[in-house]
């Protein structure tokens, strides 16, 4: 019993003692240090290999990962090459990264002991060199300059032309792979890391756009200078929220709603702002068309046109959204931007159906074959994901939600609805509507035909003309 009670006072103690360190102040600066998160169970079990590097560990949480060991031995012969172009001792970089350690220790959440110290510095210098090689490499070979390209024996930046991982056959091999694995939450190394190297080498710390070229080559909106990035993962979703384009809104003439369309609405608030999927928008009248710019807020909705960002489905963007989506619900002051854009089109997208009719309009490009796999993709991303309140992007999208649902309340459009989703929606349906028609019409000729004598008789002063009888 003794043993018990100080056993109790000891865990009390420990208690007191964590109480009287613990303050918001001190959590509030820990919390806003961390940028690079581990991703909870519950969230990986959905989508097991979306949170998982394939090629390279990047920083230390998948680091020693024995599906990744392979190319440890690439990233230290690529070290040498990349402090030996500038002909600068390696302790000068070391010494840039070593000043910065404390910093990029705190970026990463959860971080072990183990990790604290020499370790975590070897792989910092070791990571932050491959990276900026590979991305060097891969800008040489795509001729956007910066390297020298050999081109008798085909070497680039004085790699062979068939070296496995920085030669024209790791280009194509290899490349793909590596930027996939930029873009994995868990794998991040922060942009202070590439910084520090970069002003070593060449005397300059901005190297953002080089990265946002290597991840997204099709990216041509940089986020603003004063829209500091993070990582690599969060300057691609910088990049894909920046853009010259209106606030979400919808049409004016929404705002003189009447007291039966104010009612309406609180219901509509109550059930999270529902929207009806693509194809049932179009049979009540609306329109889609693509939207001027690419930027994941360029949603509008303007006299029954629905504006939608172009947005290309491939192999790669099931991760990626994952991973923004991540990387916005652990990261306090992130943002909920990508997570509305979303589910909002996993509501207009519901069925094959419905990703056709988009592609159609040129708000899709399909790269993963059918249209069914394109719905299943969109489907799948908002699995177990919470509703938002409103608030951020999602409150700009909850405009269009609400003023698009009030455009499919007006009885015309109702009427149009049910006109088209009973009598247009199938070949046979209209064919059979057509067949009707037609017999009315001629039912209609028909009556017109036999009655028309009687009219004609009539005119003529109501008397009757009979003829005379023949003689017998």
């Amino acid at each position: 019993m003794a043993s018990g009670g100080g056993n109790k006072r000891a865990w009390v103690a420990d208690l007191e003692g964590g109480l009287a360190g613990a303050g918001a102040a001190s959590e509030r600066a820990l919390w806003s240090k961390h940028s690079v998160h581990r991703v909870p169970a519950a969230v990986k079990d959905l989508h097991p290999h979306a949170y998982r590097p394939q090629v390279v560990s990047l920083g230390p949480f998948h680091h020693g990962d024995q599906r990744l060991v392979p190319m440890e031995p690439h990233k230290l012969r690529v070290v040498a090459r990349f402090v030996g172009r500038r002909r600068r001792p390696v302790a000068e970089f070391v010494a840039a990264v070593e000043a910065a350690a404390a910093e990029l220790e705190e970026s990463y959440q959860d971080l072990a002991g183990e990790w604290r110290g020499e370790r975590f510095l070897q792989v910092m210098f070791t990571d932050g060199c491959f990276l900026l090689e590979m991305m060097r490499t891969a800008k040489v070979i795509g001729g956007g300059g910066g390297g020298k390209h050999d081109e008798a024996s085909g070497a680039v930046g004085g790699y062979a032309h068939n070296d496995p991982v920085f030669g024209r056959h790791g280009a194509v091999y290899m490349v793909p792979y590596v930027r996939r694995d930029m873009l994995i939450v868990e794998n991040q190394l922060p942009l202070l890391l590439l910084q520090k190297l970069v002003a070593v080498e060449t005397g300059k710390e901005s190297q953002d756009l080089m990265v946002l070229r290597f991840i997204s080559p099709s990216c041509k909106t940089p986020p603003a200078k004063e829209h500091r990035a993070l990582h690599p993962l969060d300057l691609f979703r910088k990049s894909l929220l920046s853009g010259q384009h209106q606030r979400p809104r919808g049409d004016r003439g929404s705002a003189g709603a009447g007291r039966d369309d104010r009612r309406r609405d609180d219901d509509e608030e109550a059930n999270g702002g529902i929207i009806r999927s693509a194809a049932e928008l179009y049979e009540a009248g609306i329109r889609f068309r693509r939207s001027p710019t690419a930027s994941l807020h360029d949603i509008t909705f303007r006299r029954g046109v629905l504006a939608l960002p172009f947005v290309v489905v491939d192999d790669s963007t099931e991760y990626a959204f994952l991973n923004l989506m991540a990387f916005e619900r652990l990261h306090a002051g992130a943002g909920n931007d990508v997570t509305a854009y979303v589910l909002f089109m996993d509501s207009i997208i519901d069925s094959a159906r419905d990703a056709a009719l988009l592609t159609a309009r040129g708000v899709i490009q399909n790269a993963v074959g059918s249209d069914k796999a394109v719905a299943r993709l969109f489907n799948g991303l908002s699995k177990d994901v919470v509703a938002l309140d409103g608030a951020g992007g999602d409150g700009e999208l909850y405009a269009v939600r609400r003023a698009v649902s009030r455009y499919c309340r007006k009885p015309c459009h109702v009427w149009r609805a049910n006109l088209v989703h009973t009598y247009f929606r199938s070949p046979w349906a209209f064919m059979s509507l057509a067949a009707a028609v037609f017999l009315l019409a001629m039912t209609v000729a028909q009556t017109v035909y036999t009655v028309l004598p009687f009219y004609q008789q009539g005119g003529n002063g109501g008397e009757a003309t009979y003829a005379a009888p023949a003689p017998r």
